[in-house]
């Protein structure tokens, strides 16, 4: 209707528009679309609006006359200058009670709004806010205090608050659920069981807290996985205080199984999630060796046996029971609304199991992502609902992300497992229930007097609500306090683009993304602060042409200044476009325009200093030596073997040592990084180092003896050489690394000198095409085959097999190796007596730049792959 009234202002070609921000903007703007007849645009995070730029957004406000988006969009227009506040005639703001704080709603309104209006300008857009309850916060208790918290949301929205008299007049329009208690009494598992895990779990988290003092990593990076095993400790805790033992069984599964990126200063933390994961996986023997073995027993043979057990609790009994009694219902909508993720996960699990009984009830979970449990994506939560409004579900389990947006007209039932927190959550989850006669479940523990009394206030909070809202409707807005106002800003004239230091945070985190990474590295900015100084050192990565920035100042604020002043300093050298948006994100858009190719991984276009030849003249050259230790995760015969690599140019790692973990054929291959010391080569030893490295790359590369051999016989190999790093081999004298010059030095080989060598040598000399070679220096050699090229690595002699051996062919015929080799490939063995060689394949060489690449290519082609 609003819309409808002020539609003969931002019709076509008009410059203006109307806004609706909602959290949920496909259901909304599809209701518009059903009753107005004007053009509707729609726009979420999904659509990658984050990287449109002016022109783009000129042609969306041109084309549609309602733009109907997340606020957070709005608020990133505003700042960049892509949308201005005088053009907005009419802005719709759903669920309004968030406005406060830091809110995206509460931004928009003092960065622009306020701002605005203080300044005189008049052209400002009306506001009209919804919500069901212009309160959300905590420990609002009395009508002084609902008013005050009323008056600060009319304050911030400039905007009055309108409602009905009674909840009845809106009754005779909208269905209301009727509120039921359900008590429980609370009974906690045997206490032996439950000391006895609670003191497993206890050493469990000792122990791999422990272990990171052993990983020598940087401070900030063991901290963070600390707090991970803490907040997953609690979690097990929580489950087997709140639901039983079988429930945290699922929680540790879960949680031992779940897939997420440890970041370390833009680098996979490897080993950080393997000690998180290792710890989960030890919490879920333990928990399960608690659980009966029969593997005919399973949680739903008898629900109330299991809860004497202690495998469930009491509450998860009442909510068994409780949904029992809806079983009549042909088809039940329910939503259970927990306080913590890994509850509504577990409880799915539980259902998945118990509910089939009930009439084939079908249970899925909505969450979060903020906690970093669990990575549900928004398309596949909204597949869930749209499942649930087709009756294909007929339970969410979910935490507060459903309180708000979603509108099933089908839903029937609501259940609070865990009480709503604050009066706002528990009007809106009671408002989920849009179906006539539903009714909406608070379960509380018996004795609770606190939690039921605080519920029956929020029962009668609405009436309250209305009327203080009633009473003051006279009373004129309050002028924002300069508080909210004043905060530090910077304004681009040219553009109208704003920054202030709230939100010059995350600006710095955007332009850091979109500087050059690939799969194994993610840029991030860094931040250090010196409590005592009152520092705050902010460091970019390498790609950013400013590279630290440091500040002083009060330490609430201290990294919003530093992201403030790099902000500054960025836009000031171009980094930064006037609309503050990366450059780079402006020459993606153009390259896009103009049918530029993408970029190419495999283009050599940057080689980090430390890699370059210096062109030093010093007949000693220094280098810098780096420990790659190597652990391989599988089972193999042959060890891998440690690698020293030098530069000339020192690293700059932040942790003492880093580690990655690689992929292989046979698992995966942990690499630890860590810096030994310095070291001064000759130039002969720098030139047998390169003639070593490229021959091992040649035949790694190749397999074929012609280009080594050409390559060995070029005796200026290694004099030159534009990328001046060196991978050796490593061995150990006593504890410490040192470089292999044994094996370095095999790159030497001469006939002439082995056989002058070993001429008193026992050992027995072997005839080979290129002449004689002591038996004790075959094992671990290279050899080729001249018949076919190829090069083999050798492991030893076959002292029983020689060209007299029987050879039993595939069509069970038998002949000698001699005759074979004669008739097959025309070779005649002149020494038939000699034991032969115990040789195997060298190693393929995987390109993993091309594997990733054709991965990708047939993700983002499914169709041409089937």
């Amino acid at each position: 209707m609003l819309l409808r009234r002020y539609a003969y202002l931002i019709r076509k070609p008009s410059p203006f528009n109307a806004v609706f921000l909602v959290p949920q903007v496909v259901l909304q703007a599809d209701a518009l679309e059903m009753h107005t007849d004007l053009n509707v645009g729609k726009y979420w995070g999904d659509m990658e609006v984050d990287f449109w730029d002016d022109a783009k957004w000129k042609q969306e406000i041109d084309k549609y006359e309602v733009l109907v988006m997340t606020p957070q969009i709005l608020l990133n227009g505003l700042r960049h200058g892509f949308f201005k506040i005088n053009m907005i005639k009419v802005l719709i703001i759903d669920e309004c009670h968030h406005a406060r704080g830091k809110h995206p709603y509460a931004s928009i309104m003092t960065e622009f709004y306020h701002r605005q209006l203080e300044a005189g300008v008049s052209d400002l857009p009306r506001i009209f806010g919804m919500t069901a309850s212009p309160i959300n916060t905590k420990g609002v208790n009395s009508a002084d205090s609902y008013w005050q918290k009323i008056h600060e949301l009319e304050t911030i929205m400039n905007s009055k608050v309108y409602t009905c008299v009674s909840e009845s007049v809106l009754a005779q329009f909208v269905p209301f659920s009727t509120p039921k208690f359900k008590f429980y009494q609370d009974m906690e598992i045997p206490y032996v069981l439950y000391a006895h895990l609670v003191q497993e779990l206890n050493v469990f988290k000792v122990k791999h807290e422990c272990s990171l003092d052993n990983l020598d990593l940087e401070a900030s990076a063991a901290e963070s996985t600390r707090r991970k095993i803490s907040k997953i400790h609690s979690a097990l805790i929580h489950c087997l205080d709140e639901l039983g033992v079988w429930l945290a069984l699922k929680a540790a599964e879960y949680l031992s199984c779940y897939e997420s990126e440890f970041l370390m200063w833009g680098k996979l933390d490897v080993f950080g999630e393997k000690i998180v994961r290792s710890y989960s996986v030890d919490a879920f023997h333990a928990i399960g060796a608690c659980i009966p073995s029969d593997p005919d027993w399973t949680i739903v043979n008898d629900v109330k046996a299991s809860v004497d057990a202690g495998f469930l609790t009491t509450k998860v009994l009442c909510l068994i029971e409780s949904l029992s009694e809806y079983r009549v219902l042909r088809d039940i909508r329910c939503i259970i609304f927990v306080e913590r993720i890994i509850t509504a996960v577990v409880l799915q699990s539980l259902f998945s199991e118990l509910l089939p009984k009930y009439g084939n009830w079908k249970t899925k979970y909505i969450a979060g992502n903020n906690s970093g449990l669990q990575n549900q994506t928004r398309k596949k939560q909204n597949e869930i609902v749209e499942e649930f409004r087709k009756g294909m579900v007929n339970i969410i389990v979910a935490t507060s992300i459903l309180e708000e947006g979603l509108d099933v007209q089908a839903c029937n039932l609501i259940i609070r497992f865990d009480p709503s927190p604050t009066v706002c959550s528990f009007i809106q989850s009671r408002g989920r229930a849009r179906m006539q006669n539903s009714d909406y479940l608070l379960m509380v523990k018996s004795g609770d007097f606190s939690t039921h009394s605080r519920l029956k206030n929020y029962l009668t909070s609405g009436d309250v609500m209305r009327k203080e809202s009633l009473c003051h409707a006279s009373d004129p807005c309050s002028p924002l306090s300069n508080d909210l106002c004043d905060e530090e800003f910077y304004h681009v004239a040219s553009t109208g683009a704003f920054m202030t230091l709230s939100s010059s945070v995350g600006l710095i985190y955007f332009y850091c993304s979109r500087l050059p990474a690939d799969g194994y590295f993610k840029p991030t900015p860094r931040c250090i602060i010196d409590k005592q100084m009152g520092v705050c050192t902010l460091h970019l990565p390498k790609s950013s042409p400013i590279r630290t920035v440091c500040v002083k100042g009060n330490f609430k604020s201290l990294k919003q200044k530093a992201c403030f002043e790099a902000c500054k300093q960025l836009h000031q050298i171009g980094a930064l476009t006037d609309n503050l948006v990366p450059d780079i994100v402006v020459e993606e858009n153009d390259a896009e325009e103009i049918g530029k190719e993408s970029y190419n991984d495999d283009q050599p276009i940057f080689f980090p200093p430390e890699l370059v030849n210096q062109d030093s003249q010093e007949s000693m050259t220094k280098y810098y030596c780096y420990l790659m230790e190597l652990k391989q995760n599988f089972g193999y015969e042959f060890p891998v073997q440690n690698i020293i690599l030098l530069v000339r140019s020192q690293l700059e790692m932040e942790a003492k040592s880093v580690g990655i973990e690689l992929e292989v054929d046979r698992g995966t291959l942990t690499v630890n990084l860590k810096y030994i010391g310095l070291i001064r080569l000759t130039s002969d030893q720098v030139i047998l180092c390169r003639r070593f490295q490229i021959a091992l790359f040649r035949v790694l590369m190749d397999h074929k003896a012609e280009k080594l051999t050409e390559l060995l016989s070029d005796l200026t190999s290694g004099n030159n050489s534009e990328i001046n790093y060196l991978l050796l081999p490593s061995n150990y004298m006593g504890q410490n690394p040192v470089i292999d010059w044994l094996s370095i030095s095999s790159i030497l080989f001469s006939y002439e000198k082995v056989w002058k060598n070993h001429v008193n040598c026992n050992a027995g000399m072997i005839q080979t095409k290129s002449g004689l070679v002591c038996t004790c220096m075959i094992k671990n050699s290279l050899v080729s085959t001249p018949h076919n090229g190829r090069t083999y690595i050798i492991d030893g002699l076959l002292n029983n097999i020689n060209a007299n051996s029987l050879l039993t062919l595939s069509d069970g015929g038998v002949m000698t190796y001699k005759e074979y080799y004669e008739q097959r490939h025309g070779i005649h063995l002149c020494f038939s007596r000699v034991s032969f060689l115990a040789g195997r394949h060298i190693f393929p060489v995987q390109n993993h730049i091309q594997s990733f690449n054709l991965l990708l290519f047939i993700l983002q082609n499914p169709v041409t792959h089937l």
